[in-house]
């Protein structure tokens, strides 16, 4: 992703330069939790899976009624008229026999009750009720693979959930009567009814139907099934579920880390750069560069690479132009302190008045030297926070030479204004600013007309963009300086001009302006016909 060389011999300053893993970041941590969160509370809702597993209970209570009614029909079939009444009675050695017969090939539990309400018939007696040998199936041994813990950690997460603890307990008394079922209580009088009940962390399944013969209830038939069906059909669900929610929480937490080493990676280098850039003076860092990533990463890795830069040069123009003041400003302080010291040492008051009108005029100068250094130093700081309007440079232009001319500061020259009707040529911009500007470049082409000549303003649109065009009848611009003319402090003037009168800000400070306004600003010389003058040309994006 790109060289990180210089950074590997920062010095170990701040927990920045720890050595960087997935899991020490808490951009990682986070990402990772964040896309964690969503398939764990998604498994742990599927595995509370309770309208399934009402589902299954309705399947298992359907197939036990279906098996209640066959026997108990087998059973009414069986039964025969009591002695000397109409009414018909259920033979117990034979209904005994039947009902363990029926039950034992379903694996179900079936008891039988009179209309009195005794048990007389229960399959899990081998002979009858008298005898001595009941049946009690085993419990299924506990699996010790890792089918079995698995299944363990289910049972234990689901004692947090709402289960099966809601249900009334399965109780078993010694001497059974058909009144400790309610189910069996309603078969006696002719409905079949269910119930659901719970034992050792599972669920009992209870029917109970009428035993009819002709139409005459004779007796209660209650099935029991226990519930160990439903729950293994409830544990393979969930065991497919965990086997695909750990491949999900595989590749999810794969991913995550990829994703976190791509974002939290990058990230962490470019905070190294930038602590090492500001706590290092030397400018031998080479900042992290992602040039195959045309993602915001690597956008941040430019935009903190070209900041970088553009403090660099910010620093450099400042030490430049804290340089070029001093020299500036020593010049007439030096002339100042001579001045005075001279003074002091002679008694001719006509060369103590010469002196004191040099003075004078240094500190004129260095008064209109500070202003323009205060005025060029808020330039930046004031175009940051001010807010573009739209400005009209047509009516600037026609303004502009009204105002020369109105107040003489034209000296005897004339002004040529040429814009184009019906386009007022509006940029967005600071109208104060770019008024400046004109002004500075009107002042400049004023400097160097001679007596009589024309100063000619116009103003056009190519495309996308305003262009504002100021000439003169001057000698021109040498050619080699058609660049350096906008550096601060030049101080090449026209001759006859008295020595100090400009600080040679102005086109350094137009060029800033119009910078800071995206446009762009150069010097030219009038050719052809044998004109001689120079051009300044200022192009604004319209």
């Amino acid at each position: 992703m790109g060289s990180d060389t210089g950074i590997a011999k920062m010095p170990l300053r701040t927990g920045l330069w720890r050595r960087w893993s997935p899991l020490s970041s808490p951009l990682s941590r986070r990402i990772l939790a964040v896309n964690l969160l969503a398939p764990v509370i998604l498994v742990f809702g599927l595995l509370y899976m309770d309208r399934y597993k009402i589902g299954l209970i309705r399947t298992e209570l359907a197939g036990l009624t279906t098996q209640a009614e066959m026997i108990a029909g087998a059973v009414g079939e069986g039964a025969i008229p009591e002695a000397d009444v109409d009414d018909f009675g259920i033979n117990h050695d034979i209904a005994q026999q039947m009902v363990r017969r029926l039950a034992e090939p379903a694996h179900v539990r079936a008891r039988l009750y009179d209309l009195s309400g005794d048990l007389i018939g229960d399959s899990r007696y081998l002979l009858s009720l008298r005898g001595v040998i009941q049946i009690e199936p085993l419990p299924e041994m506990h699996r010790h693979d890792w089918r079995g813990r698995l299944d363990g950690f289910i049972d234990s997460f689901m004692t947090w959930m709402p289960n099966d603890r809601t249900l009334p307990p399965y109780l078993e008394h010694m001497h059974q009567r058909v009144s400790d079922y309610p189910e069996a209580v309603a078969a006696l009088i002719g409905r079949t009814q269910m119930a659901v009940r719970s034992r050792n962390h599972g669920i009992v399944l209870s029917v109970a139907v009428p035993v009819q013969r002709y139409k005459q209830v004779v007796g209660a038939l209650l099935l029991t099934a226990d519930g160990a069906g439903v729950g293994r059909s409830l544990f393979q669900v969930r065991l497919a579920i965990f086997e695909v929610f750990a491949v999900v929480l595989l590749i999810t937490t794969l991913l995550s880390l990829y994703l976190a080493g791509t974002i939290a990676g990058p990230i962490r280098k470019l905070a190294m750069a930038a602590d090492y850039v500001r706590h290092r003076r030397g400018r031998r860092l080479r900042f992290p560069e992602f040039p195959k990533r045309d993602d915001e990463i690597g956008e941040l890795a430019v935009a903190f690479r070209e900041m970088t830069e553009a403090l660099w040069s910010r620093m450099d123009a400042i030490e430049a132009f804290a340089a070029d003041v001093a020299h500036e400003i020593k010049n007439p302080l030096t002339s100042v302190r001579s001045a005075v010291e001279t003074a002091a040492k002679i008694d001719n008051p006509v060369q103590q008045k010469k002196l004191l009108a040099i003075i004078q005029d240094d500190v004129e100068r260095l008064n209109r030297l500070i202003t323009d250094i205060s005025d060029a130093s808020r330039i930046d700081a004031e175009l940051s926070r001010a807010d573009m309007e739209p400005v009209e440079l047509a009516r600037m232009l026609e303004t502009m030479a009204d105002v020369y001319h109105a107040t003489g500061e034209d000296n005897g020259l004339s002004f040529a204004v040429d814009v184009p009707e019906g386009d007022n040529l509006a940029v967005q911009g600071i109208e104060s600013r770019l008024v400046q500007v004109i002004r500075n470049l009107i002042a400049n082409a004023i400097s160097f007309s001679p007596s009589g000549g024309t100063i000619r303003l116009t103003g056009t649109r190519d495309g996308a963009h305003v262009r504002i065009v100021i000439e003169d009848d001057g000698p021109g611009i040498p050619p080699d300086k058609l660049e350096s003319i906008f550096d601060r402090f030049y101080s090449e003037r026209p001759s006859g001009e008295e020595w100090g009168t400009h600080s040679g800000l102005g086109l350094s400070i137009s060029k800033q302006i119009v910078a800071a306004h995206g446009g762009v600003i150069h010097a030219e010389n009038k050719s052809g016909d044998g004109q001689t003058g120079a051009r300044f040309v200022v192009e604004l994006p319209g």
